[in-house]
């Protein structure tokens, strides 16, 4: 079963990383309050990244890789600035 990584912008600006069988409810689910304690207490705005894996480990252990990054890191992967997010992985700013 596909799952998917995603990155959401929460209203605070802060970034919510989770992982989900299915991205589109799941982001209804944020967007309504529902989706977890973090996205009820401070809204989400925006989806800003999603990434599909054919099973739901991959997705977590993607989710625990990405959580170990920097913002400057998880932000340029957001952004698709792969230039920028190559060149923090080399110079290990994390």
């Amino acid at each position: 079963m596909p799952a998917w990584l995603y990155i959401l912008r929460l209203k605070s600006g802060a970034l919510y990383i989770g992982v989900t069988t299915d991205l589109d409810q799941r982001y209804k689910d944020h967007r309504s309050g529902n989706g977890s304690r973090t996205t009820q207490l401070d809204p989400s705005v925006d989806l800003l990244y999603s990434e599909e894996f054919e099973t739901f480990v991959e997705a977590r252990r993607r989710e625990a890789q990405i959580k170990r990054w920097s913002r400057s890191k998880k932000e340029a992967l957001a952004s698709g600035d792969l230039i920028k997010l190559r060149d923090l992985s080399k110079n290990r700013k994390r």
